[in-house]
């Protein structure tokens, strides 16, 4: 506003007067030029308004794209920003896990449950899964964490599809939450289970956990008791099922030397076995698998 006053101050008629000696001048020359003068005069006080507004308008416009500049500019260097942030975040979330500080790792991805960052979520719903499995927490924490990891990986997929990883965690959650929903649940669950595990594998071909809970899956499928059978049967068309001979083609840690076992090949079943037990323990879960794979060799030993 301030800036249209001030350019309106400098233009003809600013202040609605009219140059009277030009209309007492009796020279017709002076006439005509006074006359020609009132019309244009006229003309602008006629659309007196309407120029103001104009004016005003342009005035306006001028500064909004001013000011347009100025926060897009301020947008940018925030969208920069925020994203070094996440890429720190993450750094830090990912040395925790390596390093097997579970608490630590949950208490600060925590801070950020409301973030809108898929790869930050699926960490989040990993970190609340590894807190429900460890030994400390009690069932109903261990519930609440199971539900909340399912959340956090629910919303990684809706933020970005594309995420191997976000596949892989809703895979491992909807899992968890089986637990608790009875058989029914779980045997519908497997079919979502192995889409995202299939999911996960396709977009990283190379990412071993993928591979290896697929040959899970597999194997469950393959190990599953006769009643279990006739319950899926009974609830359903088509049940899940699969082999051992499909598990191999998965399988790369504990349960992979269980397969070689199931199908007598002992030299394989040793070898895999071995690999489990020595593989570095980040998670409570990881120490049962390693526990577990000892316990195999052991007994596998004794066969000899």
């Amino acid at each position: 506003m301030a800036l249209a006053a001030r350019l309106w101050r400098f233009l003809p008629l600013a202040h609605g007067t009219v140059r009277k000696p030009w209309l007492l001048t009796g020279v017709a020359g002076s006439w005509g030029r006074c006359c020609t003068w009132r019309l244009r005069g006229s003309e602008v006080m006629g659309n007196l308004g309407a120029f103001k507004r104009s004016l005003l308008f342009s005035a306006l416009s001028y500064l909004g794209f001013e000011a347009y500049q100025v926060f897009s500019q301020a947008a940018v260097v925030h969208a920069i920003a925020k994203v070094f942030r996440v890429e720190e975040i993450l750094e830090q979330a990912d040395y925790l896990y390596e390093s097997g500080e579970t608490e630590k790792l949950y208490q600060l991805l925590t801070q950020y449950k409301e973030s809108e960052d898929a790869e930050l979520l699926w960490r989040l719903a990993r970190a609340s899964r590894d807190i429900a499995q460890l030994s400390g927490t009690s069932e109903e924490e261990k519930k609440l964490l199971v539900y909340e990891a399912l959340e956090y990986a629910k919303r990684a997929l809706e933020k970005n599809e594309r995420s191997f990883a976000a596949h892989k965690w809703y895979a491992i959650c909807i899992s968890d939450v089986g637990d608790y929903e009875g058989i029914k649940a779980k045997i519908a669950n497997a079919y979502i289970i192995k889409e995202h595990f299939e999911k996960a594998i396709e977009l990283n071909p190379k990412d071993a956990t993928s591979i290896h809970l697929m040959g899970i899956w597999c194997y469950t499928f393959a190990e599953m008791p006769w009643y279990q059978r006739r319950i899926a049967k009974m609830l359903f068309a088509t049940p899940p099922s699969s082999t051992y001979e499909e598990a191999l083609g998965y399988f790369h840690r504990a349960e992979q030397g269980k397969t070689y076992l199931k199908l007598h090949n002992k030299k394989l079943a040793a070898f895999w076995l071995m690999k489990a037990k020595d593989y570095p323990a980040h998670t409570e879960e990881d120490k049962q698998i390693q526990t577990e794979a000892a316990q195999l060799l052991t007994g596998f030993s004794d066969q000899k």
